[in-house]
């Protein structure tokens, strides 16, 4: 046990501090003045690559090896996709990861479920055929100053986030060629499976919202055969990147929808976004002006989208070169004209949307600005569309969406009512082989009640309906038939009939010409 008076007094506790402080100041000292003379007689060049020397030979005794990954380019715009990747990549293992002890809890409004991020400083790890790496975020704030159109200057603080990623050397190769794109491929699969399609109105890109349309291809009633050959085509499409790249054509495919109102052409367009997870742009061809909207739009669009365009029958009036040429002689050749004629005629030189500008929207070198697009006309009448627009390579695909048969109808009564069978079933399969009904309607009726005999009562009463009416149809065409023969048989004896008269009337004026002679 230290004793009161076996302790130092303050006297020589002071001196003692006051000698080990002079001691200090002098090693100080000589050091500064051994690295003036250094810096003297050692040129400054010489000091540089020694200074580097020691620097490699440090980093090569360390055995790990950092990746640092910023949140953006270099310009500070472009985002990093291997930041974002590698940050949707980690979200998925925090919930497993026993190194961490706190994380935040995030949810969107449009996200199903939450998702987890760390904080600045945490460690994440994670394992890689053998190989351990281990995660770090790093977050730091940042100034930045700028100058205003006044001259001036004003300050903003901004976050500067990066990741980083150690490892042990011996593994670099691994980790860049292997490690990395495994990473970017599974981030692009999960954010596949979380996307939330979009509904946008191209020409208006502030208007986007969620589409929440419920069709899926197993809700969709149409031809079993059809809708098989279209899900197993859109896989094809998807996996076809380097095909594509290899064969010189633009990472792009066209499918025409035809068929009666009611089929469900906008339905099975929903259904592809939702399978395909892509976003949906909808394009009204009567907001355009001229052909140069057309190139503007297209490169505003995202890749793996859908361009809609539908009812393009009737969507707008497509005027060839020739024919706008002639309009707008014929209207500069007008020269006493109203203000109220003139604003009408620029607006129609304003608004030049031609069919050749419409064919080099999906097909011409525009088209290929981008990747992973699907265009999709509908239209209710075929036969009216220009042969043009139909070769492949622009509507690669036509499907007919038909009347509703009696696959299709088994499909709605699945949907609507919950069943497969019924006792009624024969009887409007025999009903729908007669008449044409679209499935709309169909749906219409599977709609009035929930319990299926009832409404399945006023199936049969429609499709009777139809049936009573398309005899009456034939009928009253078989009248009309009937009718326009009589007409023409009657016309022809009457024709008959005149004939004999004007020969006669003729030999009479002959006789009398001979006699006057």
């Amino acid at each position: 046990m230290v004793s009161a008076q076996n302790l130092p007094s303050a006297t020589t506790l002071i001196t003692a501090y006051t000698t080990v402080a002079a001691s200090a100041l002098l090693a100080k000292t000589v050091i500064n003045e051994v690295q003036s003379m250094a810096s003297q007689i050692i040129p400054q060049e010489i000091q540089h690559n020694l200074l580097s020397k020691l620097k490699s030979l440090t980093r090569t005794l360390q055995s790990h090896m950092t990746l640092v990954i910023d949140e953006f380019a270099h310009d500070g715009i472009t985002k990093n996709d291997i930041f974002t990747a590698a940050e949707l990549f980690l979200r998925s293992k925090l919930a497993t990861s026993l190194s961490i002890a706190r994380a935040k809890i995030l949810k969107g409004p449009d996200e199903n479920e939450p998702s987890l991020s760390v904080f600045n400083g945490e460690k994440i790890e994670d394992s890689f055929q053998g190989i351990h790496v281990v995660w770090e975020l790093s977050s730091v704030q940042v100034e930045k100053k700028n100058l205003n159109y006044e001259g001036i200057f004003s300050s903003e603080k901004s976050e500067k986030r990066s990741l980083e990623l150690k490892f042990h050397k011996k593994f670099n190769d691994q980790i860049l060629s292997k490690y990395i794109p495994h990473l970017l491929e599974k981030a692009k699969f999960m954010k596949q499976e979380k996307k939330t399609v979009m509904l946008h109105d191209l020409g208006n890109f502030l208007r986007a919202v969620k589409l929440n349309h419920p069709s899926t291809f197993e809700t969709m009633a149409m031809d079993p055969t059809t809708k098989k050959d279209l899900m197993d085509d859109l896989d094809r499409f998807l996996n076809r990147r380097e095909f594509y790249r290899r064969v010189g054509k633009a990472w792009k495919r066209g499918y025409l929808l035809y068929g009666p109102p009611g089929s469900g052409k906008s339905s099975l367009i929903a259904a592809m976004a939702n399978y395909l997870k892509f976003d949906v742009y909808d394009l009204e061809l009567t907001s355009l002006r001229s052909n140069s909207d057309f190139k503007n739009l297209i490169i505003k669009t995202e890749n793996r989208s859908i361009l809609v365009i539908e009812d393009i029958d009737c969507s707008t009036e497509f005027h060839t070169r020739q024919e706008f040429n002639t309009r707008q002689q014929s209207f500069c050749a007008i020269q006493d004209v109203n203000t109220t004629q003139a604003v009408k005629g620029l607006s129609f030189m304003d608004k030049q949307v031609t069919l050749s500008g419409l064919l080099n929207f999906i097909d011409g070198l525009w088209s290929s600005c981008g990747d992973e697009r699907i265009i999709v006309f509908t239209t209710n009448h075929k036969d009216k569309l220009d042969p043009a627009l139909l070769k492949p390579g622009r509507m690669d695909k036509h499907i007919h969406m038909s009347y509703c048969s009696f696959s299709s109808f088994r499909i709605l009564c699945s949907n609507y009512l919950g069943i497969t069978h019924h006792p009624t079933f024969a009887q409007i399969e025999e009903l729908i082989m007669e008449v044409e009904a679209a499935p709309a309607e169909i749906a219409e009726e599977l709609m009035r009640s929930e319990d299926a005999d009832i409404v399945l009562e006023g199936v049969i009463a429609l499709l009777e309906k139809k049936k009573n009416k398309k005899k009456t149809d034939i009928d009253e065409g078989k009248e009309k038939d009937s009718n326009c023969k009589n007409g023409k048989r009657k016309q022809a004896d009457d024709d008959d009939d005149d004939e004999p008269k004007i020969v006669k009337k003729t030999r009479e004026e002959v006789k009398t010409v001979e006699e006057q002679t």
